[in-house]
């Protein structure tokens, strides 16, 4: 049962020893007509809206003192977005729900904040260490847990996508199984049915959050080391 259960996040579909089903990652933009970029539309205008939107606040995060590259996180929050809601789809592979997806992101990004940081503003980063008002008994502490906090970023950015994705999914997929012992009772089926809908709106709301959320993150990160 607990084999079958998480068979859904194996990507065991390969095509010449290359996995096909991270072809999801990447398969978004057939989704996105031609005509979205050329002729105005209700959706064009609703997607520029979000964009702008994330762009102001984004920015507010960065700080006005650092270049604006907003742009870059917003991007990464379409990327996560369209990836947990083709996940919802039945068959088709949810990149989100594995930390090799999460933490390729997560990663490369903490790691460039660092080195910026620290080869560009190191007294800053030394200083960031030590909050400000920490009695001189406790520095060599604050040094400690303020380090180790910032190391375990990047797993803690990676793992929490992750979780929320496979939460979701497999309460789903236990439902769906439930539905085969309960045929033969067809209020229990029905009821069976609203509450997969239920979570299924659930889920579509754990998928925008879980976006912006991996987004304003990054972007707080980066303003601790772009801050001058």
């Amino acid at each position: 049962m607990m084999t079958n259960l998480f068979s859904v996040f194996d990507p065991s579909s390969s095509l010449f020893n290359w996995s096909i089903n991270w072809s999801s990652s990447y398969i978004f933009i057939l989704f996105i007509p031609l005509t979205f970029w050329f002729i105005p539309s209700r959706s064009s205008f609703f997607w520029n809206l979000i964009i702008t939107t994330l762009h102001k606040e984004f920015k507010i995060l960065i700080g006005s003192n650092s270049k604006s590259y907003t742009f870059l996180f917003i991007s990464l929050f379409s990327l996560i977005l369209f990836n947990n809601f083709l996940g919802l789809f039945p068959f088709i592979f949810t990149s989100p729900s594995h930390l090799t997806f999460t933490l390729s992101m997560a990663l490369p990004l903490w790691l460039s904040f660092m080195l910026f940081g620290w080869i560009n503003h190191s007294q800053h980063m030394f200083a960031h260490l030590v909050p400000q008002g920490t009695p001189s008994l406790l520095m060599p502490f604050m040094v400690c847990i303020e380090t180790i906090s910032n190391m375990i970023r990047p797993g803690t950015l990676a793992i929490r996508l992750t979780a929320n994705m496979i939460a979701g999914h497999l309460l789903l997929t236990l439902l769906g199984n439930t539905s085969q012992l309960i045929m033969n009772s067809f209020i229990m089926l029905q009821l069976l049915i609203i509450v997969q809908l239920m979570l299924l709106m659930l889920e579509s709301a754990v998928a925008i959050i879980q976006s912006y959320v991996f987004a304003v993150l990054s972007t707080l990160y980066s303003s601790e080391v772009t801050y001058v």
